[in-house]
């Protein structure tokens, strides 16, 4: 709390002087010939391609206003009974308000401006990088899993994306290193089910995904940014309203997400609360799930205030908590284990938009959120006990200044970031046959001072300290006829457990073919990432690289801190449309990096621990084929390949087994985030008297698993019956493929335009396939793909 405090404080001291608003606003007029203000007409603004609509009426004096828009270009479409339509196509890229003052033509009289038809959108000639959308409404209608599975779990359905265990993604062949910026809110904490509380989707209004030519403005963490825009309650036209959706399911799921929102004058809020409970919290690491119970509660408000024409001041608030049991294996489960975790987080955050002039903006954000971790062990822990308590910080504050000059579209400015740490962590082996003496195969004397079986003490280890980055960019989007440039650089200076500074040019370039509704983009990016701070301490101590067989320390070199990851990256693409039918995106990528970030995960528990390997190169090519709205049907359709080769040595984490630590230390191999093919299919139908059905599809290849001996696999009681699911007999070794299928059947009721009630059945894993996340990786264990899952949810509007 004093955290959250002293952030509101800072907000203070700088607001009069005072990351950012990455929403449009276009607002305007609509007036008859005569030049009479027209109240009432109906403002529509959508994109077939990113599904986004907004709509609403102008006020008694003609004018209206729609904010909260993503960058992109729309169709602006006017109506008014008396009048012909008036079409027009704008491009939002800025948080500069764009103005528009539209007169209405007569009934009959053609002549309303239609500058670009709808089948023009299919294509984006000012997109330079991969650059996707989702909206709330597509999101409301898929099928979720349980558990604390969160907007991880939409963002898989994008391509570039490897899917692993407990909702965590690979993008573009890196471990996760990927940004979370929560209406101008940075949080690039690794956000899965085991590790901490995900991104609810529920409060999601608009999700934008870049994975190619991430604009300059975004560090830290950038293999794939997701810029989330949360719902508000201005524009309703209400002074309450909301729903409340209550899901029940086997593995006896329980859940509720009731959000209200409303306006009152220049106020507006809007606030979801989140419970749910269930029997398979976390992905299991057996066929009988063990162990797995879980629940969470999350809440989110927004709260908006225009105090007049030129500023815009907005308040987030947000906390989550989740307490579940870790899941057991057989032989655990049979010895009493009852090792449970707790999660805590919360967060503020303070946005302040100011408009200098008709072409500029000024924009602030201050934000602070704390994550809290732990790990409680029990009395029948095997083959190792552990415990944790774990609290990471950070606190942001931004400035933007926004510039719309003639052809130029400039954005320039800074970000200071703070990461208080702290961190405590004990271990001890209670196994006697884990790290066994008389194995002189695999026993590791490092680790006999803490063997519990034998007499031995708990490694304890407790450090905090506080590191900081601190960056400076400048961008611009330039429109030269048939070219757009993006030209970016961004300067970071990370102080932490080392000091380093990189100068990172982002430049991209796209050339439109209209004649035949074609893009093609190429870009250069160098990027810069930091390490997770989650337990980062320890990870980079002398006190854990002491722990590592005595060979291995010998082969490395001795003890080296965990740097940040430098990495070249280059996309080539090309957007094309297909008719007015279908728009297709497809990109090659290559990326090179010295100090790849990655996470050794801890047994079978949420705790992770930074490492980073020497260097490693990825390969990619992937593709999205949208489909628009016809005749109630949509469909979009993912196809992503990745190699991803990484090189020795290592350093960091916290590896208890030898054969862990020997697959690091002889040459390059092919990692866990390498993903042959995945192809996700989502078909839509929506009927115009209120019923629907999703279908989503998604296969994949099959994630590298640890080359283990099958033979001694079908001995142990814990993995036999895995063996069918992974192929032991191939280099390199790979969960099976897999194909899962969810269906989502329902019905909306609307009375007089508007919703009454939403009632539908969802089914996970349709055909019931048994597969796996991965077995025995020496990155995240054995974890089971969720089996066939029948629920029914209810939402009543009100």
């Amino acid at each position: 709390m004093r955290l959250l405090c002293a952030a509101a404080v800072l907000f203070v001291s700088l607001a009069p002087s005072a990351a950012a608003q990455s929403t449009a606003v276009l607002q305007g007029v609509v007036q008859d010939p005569t030049g009479a203000v027209v109240p009432g007409a109906l403002i529509r603004v959508e994109n077939p391609v990113t599904r986004y609509r907004a709509e609403l009426r102008t006020a008694k004096d003609g004018s209206f206003e729609i904010r909260n828009i993503p960058f992109h270009t729309y169709s602006v479409t006017i109506e008014k009974e008396g009048f012909d339509p008036h079409e027009e196509t704008v491009s939002l890229r800025s948080n500069v308000p764009h103005e528009m003052i539209v007169r209405l033509a007569p009934a009959g009289v053609r002549d309303s401006i239609t500058v670009e038809a709808i089948g023009g959108l299919l294509v984006d000639p000012e997109e330079t990088g991969t650059h996707i959308q989702m909206n709330q409404g597509d999101i409301e209608r898929l099928a979720l899993q349980a558990g604390n599975k969160g907007l991880e779990s939409i963002i898989v359905s994008m391509p570039g994306f490897a899917q692993n265990a407990n909702g965590a993604i690979h993008p573009r062949g890196a471990h996760n290193q990927m940004t979370f910026v929560i209406d101008g809110m940075p949080v690039s904490d690794q956000l899965t089910g085991a590790f901490a509380n995900a991104v609810d989707p529920n409060i999601v209004q608009t999700v934008e995904l870049f994975t190619g030519n991430v604009p300059a403005e975004y560090g830290n963490k950038v293999s794939a940014v997701a810029n989330i825009t949360t719902r508000s309650g201005m524009g309703t036209a209400r002074r309450f309203g909301g729903s409340t959706l209550v899901n029940a399911a086997q593995f006896d799921l329980l859940s509720q997400v009731t959000h209200v929102s409303g306006e009152s004058g220049h106020v507006g809020y809007s606030a979801v609360i989140n419970t749910s409970k269930t029997n398979r919290y976390l992905d299991s690491v057996s066929l009988d799930n063990l162990h797995n119970g879980g629940n969470n509660q999350r809440a989110f408000t927004r709260f908006d205030w225009h105090p007049g024409a030129r500023d815009v001041f907005r308040l987030n608030l947000m906390a989550g908590r989740a307490s579940f049991q870790l899941a057991n294996l057989r032989s655990q489960h049979a010895n009493g284990m009852d090792q449970r975790q707790l999660l805590r987080d919360g967060a503020i955050s303070l946005g302040w938009v100011r408009t200098l002039d008709a072409q500029t903006t000024f924009d602030v954000n201050i934000s602070a959120r704390k994550a809290q971790s732990w790990l409680r062990p029990s009395a029948g822990d095997i083959p190792v006990t552990a415990s944790q308590a774990r609290q990471m910080s950070t606190i942001t504050a931004g400035a933007r200044l926004n510039a719309v000059r003639g052809r130029h579209n400039i954005r320039t400015g800074f970000d200071i970031q703070r990461y208080p740490l702290s961190e405590h962590f004990t271990l001890g082996i209670t196994s006697p046959s884990f790290n066994d003496p008389d194995d002189e195969e695999s026993f590791n004397p490092n680790l006999r001072p803490f063997d519990l079986a034998r007499g031995g003490r708990l490694f304890d280890f407790r450090d905090r300290r506080t590191g900081g980055m601190y960056s400076g960019f400048v961008q611009d989007a330039l429109s030269l006829g048939r070219f757009n440039l993006s030209l970016g650089l961004r300067f970071d200076a990370y102080r932490f457990i080392v000091n380093g500074n990189q100068l990172q040019p982002r430049i991209g370039a796209a050339y439109h073919i209209r004649e035949t509704g074609t893009v093609l983009r190429a870009s250069y990016s160098r990027l810069y990432q930091t390490p997770p701070n989650e337990n980062l301490l320890l990870s980079s101590s002398p006190q854990v690289a002491a722990l590592t067989p005595p060979a291995v320390q010998e082969a490395l070199g001795g003890w080296v801190p965990i740097r940040p990851e430098e990495q070249n990256f280059l996309e080539a693409g090309l957007q094309q449309s297909i008719g007015r039918k279908a728009s297709l995106n497809v990109a090659y990528y290559h990326k090179n990096s010295r100090n790849l970030q990655d996470n050794d995960n801890f047994l079978d528990t949420g705790i992770i621990f930074p490492i980073t390997l020497a260097r490693i190169r990825v390969n990619g090519v992937e593709g999205r084929l949208v489909g628009p709205v016809s005749r109630g049907f949509s469909y979009t359709l993912s196809v992503t390949h990745s190699r991803a080769v990484a090189t020795p040595p290592f350093t960091g984490g916290l590896f208890l087994g030898n054969d862990a630590i020997d697959s690091f230390t002889q040459g390059a191999f092919i990692i866990d985030h390498d993903q042959p093919l995945s192809v996700h299919g989502v078909v839509s139908w929506n009927h115009p008297k209120g019923w629907y059905v999703t279908v989503s599809n998604r296969y994949d290849y099959g994630l590298v698993a640890n080359p283990s001996d099958p033979a001694e696999v079908a001995a142990d009681p814990d993995f036999f019956d895995l063996l069918p699911y992974v192929k032991l007999d191939q280099r390199p070794a790979r969960v099976r493929p897999r194909n899962i299928v969810d269906l989502v059947i329902g019905f909306e009721r609307t009375r007089d335009q508007k919703k009454r009630y939403d009632i539908g059945l969802q089914f996970t894993n349709l055909t019931d396939r048994t597969a796996l996340y991965n077995f025995q990786s020496i990155f995240v264990g054995t974890r089971v793909v969720q089996p066939f899952t029948a629920g029914i949810r209810l939402r009543w509007y009100f």
